[in-house]
């Protein structure tokens, strides 16, 4: 049996692969740059309030978003938040306002913590309820003040993660 037909598929297996790979720049969604995790229309308004509020200058989207224990715990939840939102996004199920889940709330509390931790330290000082995240006080500061976005603020008290 000829061998060439086995080639051609491979090389164009190949092809297809490489035009892949540079048409959606995809070695890019290996990296940190917060203007990768603007390449969804639906983030838009996520990056602008990022673009304009504090962290800009220290912190990039994988800062906060990702789990930061170490590299095998980080690129697992980069693959499941990215294939979670290609098959979100592919299928057209976006909700209206993108709100943080309780899995992923443990982990930008965690990295609040980790960036801030002797702050943190300096203020728990003594008995504390630990009943509230970070930005239940501090909401502007990663995202910058809601209204710079066609997202509206929503009261988490009134619209409760679901």
């Amino acid at each position: 049996m000829s061998k060439i037909p086995i080639f051609i598929a491979i090389a164009a297996a190949a092809i297809a692969l490489g035009v892949f790979v540079l048409v959606t720049d995809a070695p890019a969604y290996a990296g940190t740059a917060s203007e990768t995790c603007n390449n969804c229309h639906v983030m838009e308004p996520m990056y602008e309030n990022y673009y304009h509020a504090a962290h800009q200058r220290a912190a990039e989207c994988a800062d906060c978003h990702l789990p930061h224990q170490n590299v095998i715990a980080y690129y697992i939840e980069k693959g499941r938040q990215g294939a979670h939102d290609v098959y979100v996004f592919s299928l057209g199920k976006t909700p209206e306002v993108i709100r943080a889940n309780e899995h992923s709330q443990e982990i930008i509390q965690s990295n609040c913590i980790r960036c801030h931790q002797q702050t943190v330290e300096t203020i728990t000082m003594g008995a504390q309820p630990f009943d509230r995240q970070c930005w239940d006080c501090h909401r502007n500061v990663a995202h910058g003040p809601r209204g710079l976005s066609n997202t509206p603020y929503q009261d988490s008290t009134l619209y409760p993660i679901k």
